[in-house]
C-alpha cells in the first residue's frame, strides 16, 4: 500500500474520531449554555494540528516501522495550538464567573462562521488565524506526503521542520486572536 494511502486512510479515521467525540462531546465547542452550542476556533486549531501530526508520525510508524523524532518545531507548533486553547479557556472561564452576556451562549450558526466570528461577527484577526493554520496545516501535509515518496536518509527528515519566522507568524496570529477575545464579551 502506498504511503499516500496509509497517511488519508490515518487522516480520515482520526478526523472522524474528531468528528465523533465532537457530536458525543462536544470536542470543538465552547463552554456554552446555548442548545447548539458553536464551535471554538482555539479548539478546532488544536484539533487541526493534533491530526495532521498524529496522521504524519502514525503513517511513518505503519511505512517505516519507526517513530521519528521530532523537530523542536513541530513540538513548538502544537504548543502554540494548546497555549491558544488554554488561554481561550481562561478567557471564557474568566468570562462566566461575571455576570455578562457572553457570545459564547449564542446558538451556534455554522461551522465557518462560529470559528470566524466574536461579537461583532466576522472578524479579521480570527479570518487571519484560519487562513494561515489552514495555509500551513497543507503545507506540512504535502511536505510530508512527498519527504514518504522521496526519503533520502533519517526518517526524522520526513516531516518538516517549521522554519523560526513562520512559527512566529502562526503564534502571532494566535497570540493577537487571544488578545482580542479578552474583549470580545465586555
Amino acid at each position: 500500500m502506498s504511503p499516500h494511502v496509509i497517511f488519508w486512510i490515518v487522516f480520515l479515521v482520526l478526523l472522524f474520531l474528531v468528528i465523533y467525540f465532537n457530536i458525543k462531546y462536544s470536542l470543538l465547542k465552547d463552554l456554552s449554555t446555548a442548545d447548539r452550542k458553536p464551535y471554538s476556533f482555539s479548539r478546532v486549531q488544536l484539533a487541526w494540528w493534533s491530526v495532521i501530526i498524529l496522521s504524519s508520525l502514525i503513517s511513518i510508524l505503519f511505512f517505516k516501522g519507526v517513530i521519528p523524532t521530532f523537530d523542536t518545531s513541530t513540538i513548538i507548533l502544537l504548543g502554540i495550538s494548546a497555549a491558544t486553547t488554554a488561554t481561550g479557556r481562561i478567557i471564557d472561564d474568566s468570562d462566566k464567573s461575571k455576570d455578562i452576556l457572553r457570545i459564547q451562549n449564542q446558538n451556534s450558526e455554522n461551522f465557518i462562521l462560529d470559528i470566524l466570528s466574536d461579537s461583532n461577527g466576522v472578524s479579521i484577526h480570527r479570518f487571519q488565524t484560519v487562513v494561515f493554520n489552514l495555509a500551513f496545516g497543507i503545507w506540512f501535509i504535502c511536505t510530508v506526503l512527498y519527504n514518504l515518496d522521496h526519503l533520502t536518509g533519517s526518517v526524522n527528515n520526513i516531516i518538516p521542520v517549521v522554519v523560526e519566522n513562520n512559527l512566529i507568524l502562526l503564534g502571532l496570529s494566535s497570540g493577537t486572536y487571544a488578545a482580542i477575545k479578552t474583549t470580545e464579551n465586555k
